[in-house]
């Protein structure tokens, strides 16, 4: 259910959109709460077959499309066309005629939405629990919550509802759910994604994030969805910082770890630090009561004023229909003045200079993403003081302007998971993502609650930043010109095959020898390649400096992609020696004599 999985499958004609979609689990189990309303067969079987039309008239489709045919699943207060938005308050439902900016843009990019997801109402909450629509159970254990506002969003991925899914994210409801369902929970830079269309929460501090089954899975979701939009007050334009972390590097912890007795989160803590270190990390260990005063000011201080602010007029007159815990949290609100707003907000710029402080001897800061967990019962018991307990580690995050991923870390005794989340200044998202995907592959940890492998790692770089070149001669690794990618910060992707429609020359006469490879689909061969990654700004000096008959042009991979590639002209390769046979430049060098 990856992304990167299903998109192969399409490529190689292995799987249809329509075959994917038919063979998703329903919704008539246990689980069923963890949806609020799902599209209809027929519309899903429309939208599929219109992908497949599109591939069928364009070969290149699936390529132009990063997301085709990839089913996912949208938090129940960001808006869908033609579908209610209740935010899990039936008395608040309403039909928007417009979806919200994050969803249109992935539809755009070719995914398939499957339905709307539960939530603590109105965003509010960090359990699962305050819906009418009933508590979201644990992916693992049902009588365990899935943790909240975005349970129903973590839970569809879990499980294999979906490939990737929306949530919010305020108080580290983007983060929470994910630590407990063993999936990624990625919670971009306030403003990378843009909230219009989003029933707000706190609109100053609401983040749009990404729950997915891998990080490179999120990243996908996280270029597709992000961009700079006028209509969403709170949208920022927010370059981003280059994607990799030193060989060796620090990261802060708190000195102060608080786990509610839980030794079961203790130990995965410890043990996730010490995976930390393996990767080249140098633990240092901070002062975490500035955190603490930060993350107090969320609900104890006059940002719940903004809850009210988001719902005002409906509240007024329905307050009686809200969650009696919602109701309480969101009526605190009346107790704030605006003397008190703008005293916590000169409060929060000057912790925040303080906290900047960190960044001079820290790379990233990593938390436990939750302290401990409770069952159900024990939530409903105790609402609040639980639900505080749980946003230990996540309140202050937005507060402070950060970015943060939250990764599996490991599998507990008592089968629930643990997991962990990585922050940094905002911009540092690539950074965050390429350490936690780093992080996750030493885990050997399953997917989800699918008893499915983590796949291999993936270069963490946005595809529109960077440029695919597939180099099939003296560029490949470790032959003479390999350096012109490597000396403009070229990545290696994965080693590859065009399609069986090329054949491929020894050009004579070139120094260093080089090849030609043509295009001739009635009898080509499969030639073996290189998919890397340059940095657009590089590209160009690249292609530049590629001498005739040499030029790049679209090459077809084997699984059906296409990329930028090395092409030979045709005329070069009049009665040059055809090594097509060999399938590949590699295996003609190592037959040729020894000099």
């Amino acid at each position: 259910m990856t992304i990167s999985s299903l998109l192969a499958d399409y490529r190689q004609g292995k799987r249809t959109p329509t075959e994917v979609i038919g063979s998703l689990p329903s919704a008539d189990d246990a689980y069923a709460c963890a949806w609020i309303c799902r599209v209809g067969p027929d519309a899903l079987a429309r939208r599929a077959r219109q992908l497949e039309q599109l591939a069928h008239d364009d070969p290149r489709a699936m390529s132009r499309l990063p997301l085709y045919g990839i089913p996912f699943a949208v938090k129940d207060n960001i808006d869908v066309a033609g579908l209610p938005t209740t935010a899990a308050c039936p008395a608040f439902s309403r039909v928007p005629g417009r979806s919200a900016t994050a969803v249109e843009k992935l539809e755009a990019a070719g995914a398939i939405l499957i339905g709307k997801t539960n939530l603590d109402q109105f965003a509010t909450g960090l359990v699962g629990t305050r819906s009418p629509y009933g508590a979201v159970p644990n992916a693992f254990r049902p009588e365990y919550i899935s943790g909240g506002s975005s349970s129903g969003s973590a839970v569809t991925v879990a499980r294999g509802a979906v490939s990737f899914s929306l949530g919010t994210d305020t108080a580290g409801s983007g983060r929470v759910p994910a630590g407990l369902n063993n999936i990624v929970g990625l919670k971009p830079s306030r403003g990378l994604v843009s909230a219009r269309g989003v029933v707000p929460a706190c609109q100053s501090l609401d983040c749009v994030s990404v729950f997915a089954l891998t990080v490179p899975d999120a990243v996908a979701v996280l270029e597709a969805a992000r961009g700079y939009d006028s209509e969403d007050p709170w949208s920022r334009e927010l370059p981003l910082s280059a994607p990799r972390l030193p060989e060796r590097f620090t990261f802060a912890l708190p000195e102060q770890l608080e786990f509610h007795g839980d030794a079961h989160a203790l130990h995965a803590f410890n043990e996730a630090v010490d995976r930390l270190e393996g990767l080249g990390g140098k633990p240092v260990r901070i002062d975490f009561s500035l955190y603490l005063e930060v993350a107090a000011l969320l609900y104890e201080g006059p940002w719940v004023a903004e809850r009210l602010a988001a719902i005002r007029p409906f509240f007024e007159k329905h307050a009686g229909e809200v969650h009696p815990v919602v109701r309480k949290i969101i009526e605190g609100a009346a107790k704030y003045s605006a003397a008190d707003l703008f005293a916590g907000l000169t409060r929060i710029e000057a912790l925040k200079k303080t906290a900047a402080q960190l960044w001079n001897r820290a790379d990233v800061m990593v938390v436990p993403t939750a302290p401990t967990v409770y069952t159900i019962v024990e939530a409903l018991a105790e609402p609040l003081m639980n639900n505080r307990r749980l946003g230990h580690y996540t309140n202050f995050v937005n507060l402070l302007d950060l970015a943060a991923c939250a990764v599996p870390a490991s599998m507990r005794p008592d089968g629930l998971p643990s997991g962990i989340t990585l922050i940094a200044p905002a911009g540092r998202d690539l950074m965050l993502a390429d350490l936690a995907q780093r992080f996750h592959q030493l885990t050997g940890l399953k997917l989800g609650a699918l008893d499915e492998k983590l796949p291999p790692p993936q270069p963490i770089v946005f595809a529109s930043d960077s440029v695919r070149v597939a180099v099939v001669g003296a560029h490949l690794s470790g032959l003479p010109l390999n350096y012109q990618l490597t000396d403009r910060r070229g990545r290696l992707e994965k080693a590859a095959r065009t399609s069986a429609r090329y054949r491929l020359y020894a050009l004579p006469g070139t120094i260093p020898p080089k090849p030609g490879m043509v295009r001739d689909p009635g009898h080509g061969s499969a030639i073996e390649l290189e998919v890397w990654r340059l940095p657009i700004g590089e590209y160009g000096a690249f292609v530049a400096g590629i001498p005739s008959p040499l030029g790049i042009g679209q090459i077809e991979l084997e699984n059906g992609e296409w990329v930028q590639g090395f092409i030979c002209e045709s005329w070069a390769v009049q009665g040059a020696e055809e090594i097509s046979q060999l399938g590949g430049w590699r295996a003609f060098l190592a037959r040729k004599p020894a000099h």
